[in-house]
Parts: structure tokens; sequence; C-alpha cells
């Protein structure tokens, strides 16, 4: 399979071309990226900054990428292995024109990814993503032999990452080194098993790894979910842990394990972090649309304003910069702290994160314990050929009672919880995601609307 998008492209290696990640792809898309990033900035001689996750196909789909690029007359950084949001930070700190980052994120080993970069690290607007792939379809044309980019590699740069995470004034890490945490770590076999131990190490902590030799043979699926970490939640209470750690390959998304192996939950995640981050420099906040409602009421408890922006990552940072938030990101663990920078970072959030636990003198489950319970279920429906939208306006109708938001699909705010309902943007169907005080509660919910929503939908097929 393979899925072109504005924010790159990505899909199972092997297969004829269109079927999957190919080499003629990835030639054919690092092209059109290349001549983006000459015209985007005018320069001659563009450097872009290249780092690749664990997976097994990254090596080969890092020489293609390297290769190509070169032949268009632009110099590279290749970090080797990295993560998502080293790459990020490289790009502004060696003022490069723009990064790729070489990942699938949470997608099984079989699939791999081109994640497109500007100038400022962040992912490409609407209108750049746009025009890659235009460029991409357009003629190729590369340079002759004399203008051939050159390679600089750089393997310090997870190292400058921690060190940065380290820096950042939130972060205590004397106070962290006091507590002498012992952790359980579960990178997935990727190089969040590099990265997150070092901040660990570097923080005092004692290191439990789990899956943590980044082989890129995922030990289970890589998506950092309940279901998925049995063998960390055993290591904790097996090792006497204080806490467990999961990432997924490329480091943007993380989750907590607590002392007795619960499950702290992702969508708090980035609950916990706001909340440590509000305590000392109030303000608002922004997550998506589909996260929980319990940061909208951590963030007002403590005088802050908060915003829900459209599903996807370019969508949050908009609304962090447009609403000057202290905090922001995803309810899949995507914390994005814009002191730091404006991308999901597992590292800096684990040092938040940290720094929180050992200030409070608490321990995790009683952290968790003190943030409200919100409970989601995810459901989906076909897409029909009919016009969805009006079928949707139907339904904001229907429901006088509730406060719509219409950003990003409709998410109907009731008193008893939520439910958005969204056309996908990479398969045809129509999402239907509710939350509210229980699991059963939240089913119910979603259920009901997405009743209403299939009645309406009929009527407009007769």
């Amino acid at each position: 399979m393979l899925i072109t998008s504005i924010s790159g492209i990505r899909g199972t290696i092997g297969g004829a071309p269109g079927e999957g990640l190919t080499p003629p792809d990835v030639v054919k898309f690092a092209t059109g990226y290349a001549h983006w990033i000459r015209e985007a900035t005018g320069q001659p001689r563009p450097t872009v900054v290249v780092g690749r996750d664990a997976r097994l196909s990254g090596e080969l789909v890092r020489d293609l990428l390297v290769g190509t690029l070169n032949a268009t007359g632009v110099d590279v950084f290749d970090l080797g292995l990295s993560t998502t949001p080293t790459v990020e930070l490289a790009v502004a700190a060696e003022q490069a024109d723009g990064g790729i980052i070489l990942t699938a994120s949470h997608n099984p080993r079989q699939w791999n990814a081109l994640k497109l970069l500007d100038a400022t690290g962040e992912f490409l607007s609407a209108a750049a993503g746009e025009r890659v792939l235009e460029l991409a379809n357009a003629p190729a044309e590369y340079v002759d032999v004399d203008a051939i980019g050159g390679v600089t590699q750089r393997s310090d740069w997870m190292e400058k990452h921690v060190a940065h995470a380290l820096a950042l004034a939130l972060v205590d890490g004397d106070a962290v080194r006091a507590r002498g945490f012992k952790v359980a770590v579960d990178a997935v076999n990727s190089s969040g098993g590099i990265i997150v131990p070092m901040l660990l190490e570097a923080l005092g902590c004692e290191v439990v790894k789990v899956h943590c030799d980044p082989t890129g043979q995922f030990a289970h699926n890589p998506e950092p979910l309940p279901a998925h970490l049995t063998d960390l939640c055993e290591a904790v209470v097996k090792e006497g842990c204080d806490l467990g750690i999961s990432v997924d390959p490329d480091v943007d998304r993380l989750a907590f394990v607590g002392e007795d192996g619960s499950w702290f939950g992702e969508e708090y995640t980035l609950v916990a972090v706001a909340d440590y981050v509000l305590s000392k420099t109030p303000g608002n906040t922004v997550s998506n649309m589909s996260s929980t409602r319990a940061l909208r009421q951590v963030t007002q408890a403590r005088g802050g304003q908060y915003t829900a922006s459209a599903v996807g990552e370019v969508n949050v940072v908009k609304a962090i910069k447009d609403t000057d938030a202290v905090i922001g990101g995803e309810g899949n663990g995507g914390i994005i702290y814009p002191a730091s920078h404006c991308g999901r970072d597992a590292v800096v959030g684990t040092a938040l994160f940290l720094t929180q636990l050992a200030e409070s003198g608490q321990r995790v489950s009683a952290l968790r314990s003190t943030y409200p319970n919100w409970f989601m279920s995810k459901d989906k429906l076909a897409l029909p050929a009919v016009d969805v939208d009006a079928a949707l306006k139907q339904l904001m109708e229907a429901h006088p009672e509730a406060e719509v938001n219409t950003v990003d699909g409709v998410k109907f705010d009731l008193e008893e919880g939520w439910v958005h309902l969204r056309k996908s943007n990479t398969e045809p169907i129509i999402r239907v995601y509710a939350e509210a005080s229980s699991p059963e509660a939240a089913s119910t919910l979603g259920d009901r609307f997405k009743a209403e929503l299939q009645g309406f939908l009929s009527a407009l097929e007769d």
C-alpha cells in the first residue's frame, strides 16, 4: 500500500510502483521535495537534515533518499539512527533548509515513510505539501557532476537532544536525581532504546530495558497501547520499578505505566505534563478535537484557556502559535512544548514528567488519581456516496443542547461527554469518537450519534 499526502509519503516496502513504497517512489518524492526546498528558500545549494528510526528498511531508504538529494544538488546532514524530534531540533540548530525523517511512526515494521520538514524544523503546511506533490509529478531534473551535493555524518545529535531537554527551565535534574527513580523502558527495539535510557541515566535513574535493542525487529505492535505493553507492565512489577515508559519507534509518542503495572493512559500523558507546566507558567493549552476533556478541565482550573484544533500535528502547532499556548499536543501521547520546539517530543515530555513526579513526591498511580476520569470509545462507519456534510448539518440541528465545534468535522460537547464525527483523511470512512465517564457510557454515547447519523445518511440515499 502507498499513501501520499501533504505531510509526506508512506507505504509498505516492496511491490510494484504505486503499490508500495518502492525505490522509484523514494526517488520521485525526494526529487520533488528537493526542488521545493530550492524554490522555497532560494538557496542554490540547500542543506537538508536526514534521520531514521531503526526499522528494517531504514538504511535502504536512507541510501536512496540521500543519493537522490545529492543528485539534485542538495547537501545532507545525515544523523543516522535518530528520532523525529531529534531531527526537528537539528534542522533549526544547524540552520538547515529542511529535514526528512524516515519513519512510519507507530505502523508495523513493513511500513516506512518520508516525513517532510521545513526550515523551522516543523511539518510542512498544507500549501507546501501540495507543492511538493506537484513537483514530484513534474519532469525530474538533476545537476551535473560538478554540482552534486555532499554528505556530512553527524552521530552526536541524540546526545545534543538529551542536553537540550535537561537544560529546559522547567526540568529540574537535581530533584529527579534526588528521588533515584527506577524506570523500565519499552522502546519496541527502535531508536528510543538509545535515547530514552540516555536521558534517564543522565537524570540518575536506574534503567530496566525492555525491547531496547535497536534492531528494527519490533517485539510487539509498535503503537503504545495497553494491549501491546504487557511485557513492560510485568517488568515494572517484577523489578520493583517506580514507573514504566513506552515510546513508539520514532519517539514522538509517550505513555506511562504506574508502579503497580497500571496503565496511566496515553491521553493523560499530555494532561499531567500540561498540569505541571501550567503550575509554573500559567497560560493557554491546545489539543486536537479528539483528545480528552480532562485537558480543558485542568487548564481552566489553572486559570488558562483551552483551544481544540483540527486533527493533525500541523493543526495543533498552528493553534498553539495562534493562542500563544504554553503547551499543547495530542491525546496519543504527543507532547508539544513550544519553549523547546513545536513538535511532539517524548524525550522532553519524559524530562518534564519526571520533574513533576519528583517535585510532587507522589507515586505515579497517586498522581493519576488526581485527574478527572474520562473514557474514550473509537468507532467508524463506511463513507457513503452521499452528501455527508448535509447529514452532519441535520445532526447538528437535532442537538441544540450541544456546544458544537465544526473546525474539523463536527464535535458535540454535552454535559455527559462529547462525540466527534469526521471524515478520515486517509480512508473512505467516517470516524466516530466519543468520551464519557465510563467505557460503557462512551460506547453508548458514540453508538447513539452514529445511529442518528446513519439515519440521516440513509434518508439522503433514498
